[in-house]
């Protein structure tokens, strides 16, 4: 059975002790996805996610005509074990101009922007497109690197719905800029090296900028010849869980004893945390503690503390879990650099404030920066804009705020399908969370709180 179109989230009424497991990184699902079928041998990914967002990624290899083998995670209701064999560079044709070969990328900008860049080695005629907000999704830096290669990109606005025409290996040199996505980057950087591009960014240092790095150290350990890759967990699916640890839980244990502001002391942890290196996001237990001491050190104050966490320098998507959590730390904080959220898959900073503001929260946007004071929060209808993270933060929210309520709570669909039973499942495999359908005030089941995953 379906989730509901509404769901209540009660609040834990005490700590609980969890050990939580998320599954597979999408970034770096994706990014292997594509690395293994442009090697020689065949590739085994584990701990690869199944998600909307990698589902459309291998079906769409599967319509280019990869093999790639699908099998179940033991380890992992979320995760698969993929098995993908290369063709060494080369891409399968596809159609004519007037009958291209079509691939659905949904509302996967990793998908959409990755399988651009990849198409233009293959030959023929392919057409990308996907939902109505993908089509209205930046495109057009990267669309203008491909024509600087050689290659034809028909487009009238620089946006999905686009025809490509491929190639093939076609050595030469392109500019690309990453100020409205590092994705545009990252597709040519795994391309490059088989088509013998020199890609050089624009716009932002690409070692500085976290999933160009990440593209790039990837691209240098990934075994092109054939092997196994091991997927890291998704760090900003689990930035969800560590925000469970609130002030509510951490500061009186701090005030017996210091050591307990150390993340690796509270009581939800995430298994298998990966360190920093890949994914950006890794750093939340990091911020997350740096905002729970200040909150700590206001306390008393006539004036909260003022911290400030960049979406460009501190945290990737995660710092939408920091912004929706901050009302409760007790300092001010402000989110900065936030202007590619605009672009994603909704307008993520007015979405941010519209609904913390619908719950109470003190939001001043200004520019690109957020800024949240503390606040008294009380319950509110919360919208997500078909978008998975909405539905995630709001749903942490609702762990400590009484009658949140999250509508199309499906939406998570594209990159945790479990994230609900995660929430439900009794510690310390989970937080023992109670969900309610919205309308009729039913207990979900465990059955009722997965979005069931196609198999292949």
């Amino acid at each position: 059975m379906a989730l509901p179109e509404v769901i209540e989230i009660e609040p834990l009424g005490a700590p609980v002790e969890a050990r939580v497991t998320v599954p597979g990184s999408k970034s770096l699902t994706n990014r292997a996805l594509v690395l293994a079928a442009l090697g020689r041998g065949e590739v085994t990914l584990k701990g690869a996610l199944w998600s909307e967002d990698t589902q459309i990624m291998v079906e769409a290899l599967r319509r280019l005509g990869f093999v790639l083998r699908v099998e179940p995670d033991p380890a992992e209701p979320g995760n698969r074990t993929i098995h993908v064999r290369g063709c060494g560079g080369r891409v399968p044709p596809g159609g004519r101009r007037d009958a291209p070969l079509e691939l659905y990328v949904g509302n996967a900008g990793t998908a959409a922007r990755f399988l651009a860049a990849f198409v233009a080695l293959g030959r023929g005629w392919y057409r990308l497109h996907g939902t109505p907000r993908m089509h209205e999704r930046p495109q057009a830096a990267l669309f203008a690197a491909l024509r600087q290669l050689g290659y034809r990109v028909e487009s009238p606005h620089d946006r999905l719905p686009v025809l490509i025409e491929g190639g093939g290996p076609r050595p030469g040199r392109c500019e690309v800029s990453i100020l409205e996505s590092s994705q545009f980057a990252s597709a040519l950087l795994m391309a490059a090296p088989w088509g013998g591009w020199e890609v050089e960014v624009k716009g932002e240092n690409p070692e500085e900028s976290p999933y160009v790095a990440m593209t790039l150290k990837l691209r240098g350990q990934f075994p092109v010849q054939g092997g196994e890759y091991v997927v890291e967990p998704d760090a900003s699916s689990g930035s969800y869980f560590w925000a469970v640890n609130d002030p509510s839980w951490i500061w009186p244990r701090l005030d017996r004893d210091p050591a307990e502001l150390d993340p690796s002391r509270w009581p939800v942890q995430v298994r298998r945390w990966p360190p920093p290196e890949l994914q950006v996001d890794a750093r939340f237990p990091g911020v997350w503690q740096m905002l729970l001491s200040a909150g700590h050190a206001s306390r008393g104050r006539s004036r909260s503390l003022e911290i400030e966490v960049s979406r460009e320098r501190d945290l990737g998507d995660a710092i939408m879990t920091a912004v929706v959590m901050a009302p409760l730390c007790g300092v001010i904080c402000r989110f900065t650099d936030l202007g590619r959220l605009r672009l994603q898959e909704c307008e993520r900073v007015a979405a941010l404030r519209t609904e913390l503001t619908r719950c109470g929260a003190s939001v001043v946007e200004e520019g690109d920066t957020l800024t949240v004071r503390p606040s008294v929060l009380h319950g509110a209808e919360i919208r997500t804009y078909q978008d998975h993270r909405m539905a995630m933060c709001f749903a942490i929210l609702g762990l400590k705020v009484p009658g949140i309520r999250i509508h199309n709570p499906a939406c998570v669909a594209k990159t945790f399908p479990n994230f609900f039973a995660k929430l439900a499942a009794p510690p310390p495999d989970g937080l023992g969370a109670r969900i309610r359908d919205g309308r009729s005030g039913a207990m979900l089941g465990p059955d009722r709180l997965t979005v069931v995953a196609q198999e292949p």
